[in-house]
């Protein structure tokens, strides 16, 4: 398979895999690109398995950043929220099915509790379908301690990987009841749909003005949200949109996205447990570019 070939044959998974590893579209997008270069460069002719050479290449390098990010995210000012993936939500057959396979925005953020390794284990397995033999051999681990690992992992994850179906129309309802409260101030409707002690966490990296604290409760949120209102925060247009294959919303001027609003939900109440607002530019150039 000519050098071509190969960038076209593997690298959307190779992207994939450092997406759902970093969390970051432009840093996914490094890896990979930095992995097929030191690929080319190197005696390639050695390499038996090109696939498996370049899963793991892209695999450690990206524990390996996720080691320098957890010290890096320390300074960060505010919460540090993954990097949304934003689609339209009138979509192809095809794209349904890429949007369908794509990992929720809810669960990117709660693998951040995930130790790199956890985090490897668990996406070589859910992700690519790897036997825990096929992971052992990638992150140089016993089978044994692959497998158990991937049980600690699917345990954390659990309450994000069940009720997907219910949590999509979810998801829908509240994306359009936020819209709805942002377009007449009126959100006593839309705090009906979130738990009594949910939580709205802002990523606005320091770089706009944003919340740097999490709010906590029912009443402090519908407090946050009327304040910013009455301050004119909402002005732009309003879109339902895809976020990672769940609908969310944003608010976005003529040439700027404000605002990028995702949920997740708790299956047994049936209402949001979190609220994530994106308003951090670096994050949402990509979207923009998409969009563009």
């Amino acid at each position: 398979m000519d050098l071509d070939q190969l960038y076209t044959t593997y690298q959307p998974m190779l992207q994939s895999i450092a997406y759902r590893m970093l969390g970051s579209i432009s840093e996914s997008e490094d890896v990979v690109h930095d992995v097929f270069l030191e690929f080319v460069q190197s005696q390639r002719e050695h390499v038996q398995n090109e696939k498996g050479y370049l899963i793991r290449s892209v695999t450690n390098r990206c524990i390996n950043l996720l080691k320098s990010a957890r010290k890096r995210r320390e300074l960060y000012v505010g919460p540090w929220l993954p990097e949304p993936q934003v689609t339209d939500i009138h979509q192809t057959p095809d794209q349904l099915l890429e949007m369908r396979e794509s990992v929720s925005y809810a669960l990117l953020v709660l693998m951040e509790q995930l130790s790199p390794l956890e985090r490897a284990v668990f996406i070589l397995k859910d992700t690519l379908g790897y036997s825990h033999e096929d992971i052992a051999d990638i992150l140089q681990k016993t089978t044994v301690s692959c497998r158990k690992i991937y049980s600690r992992t699917k345990q954390k994850l659990q309450p994000e990987l069940t009720h997907a179906e219910e949590q999509a129309e979810l998801a829908e309802q509240l994306s359009a009841s936020f819209i709805a409260a942002t377009q007449s101030g009126d959100f006593l409707s839309f705090i009906e749909h979130i738990t009594e002690n949910a939580v709205l966490l802002t990523d606005g990296g320091g770089r706009v003005r944003a919340a740097i604290n999490p709010i906590y409760g029912k009443a402090r949120i519908l407090a946050f949200l009327e304040g910013i209102y009455a301050k004119g925060s909402y002005a732009g247009t309003k879109k339902l949109i895809s976020v990672n294959g769940q609908q969310g919303a944003w608010i976005v001027t003529k040439d700027q996205i404000l605002t990028i609003v995702c949920f997740q939900f708790d299956p047994q109440l049936h209402k949001a447990q979190h609220i994530y607002f994106m308003k951090n530019p670096d994050k949402l150039t990509h979207v923009l570019q998409s969009q563009v």
